[in-house]
């Protein structure tokens, strides 16, 4: 815990950003009767019916000292996902920064060989070599600031709403990271 708190603390390096990453699964959901529009006095009226359209996976970046975020749905999540995540994180967030201080959990496809099996031995190795992982502890995960931004996103943007396609959520999201960025909100 204290590892993580340090990092936390160190100042802002464009250099060597400290950048928190996290990941949340989000159910896709279709209306099967469409909705009584809300009307003076009166809520909008949802029917409790629907269809389950499978799950979509919310990748989250955030670099808490500079209030930016960067939010990707994927229709699934795998070890591949997570490898082409990365990078991406490298090569198009921070394709200046020398190292990039990452703080994430411990899950299992977080590990170098998501990243061999993805990609060529030299491309694995130069991608891994572009980070320093800090892991948060096993129960910890709180300490991730990615976690918190993906509560706000919650709260904010999807909350209780219904997305039958993960491009739809996708829109969304898109909008309140874009609004989020502008302000420079911090977590």
């Amino acid at each position: 815990m204290e590892m993580v708190l340090d990092v936390y603390k160190t100042r802002y390096n464009k250099n060597f950003p400290v950048v928190c990453m996290d990941e949340s699964p989000k159910q896709l959901i279709k209306e099967t009767r469409l909705p009584i529009a809300a009307k003076k006095g009166s809520d909008r009226k949802e029917d409790y019916e629907y269809e389950r359209c499978g799950v979509a996976n919310i990748f989250m970046v955030n670099e808490p000292l500079t209030g930016k975020r960067y939010v990707k749905v994927t229709e699934i999540k795998t070890k591949t996902d997570w490898a082409i995540f990365i990078k991406h994180i490298a090569d198009k967030l921070y394709p200046e920064a020398r190292k990039i201080r990452l703080v994430m959990d411990n899950y299992g496809t977080h590990k170098p060989a998501a990243l061999y099996e993805t990609f060529a031995p030299e491309e694995a190795k130069r991608i891994w070599d572009r980070f320093e992982f800090i892991y948060t502890p096993k129960h910890g995960s709180w300490l991730n600031m990615a976690e918190m931004e993906l509560s706000l996103l919650s709260r904010q943007c999807l909350g209780a709403r219904r997305f039958a396609t993960a491009a739809a959520m996708d829109s969304e999201i898109a909008a309140w990271q874009t609004d989020r960025n502008a302000r420079a909100c911090g977590t």
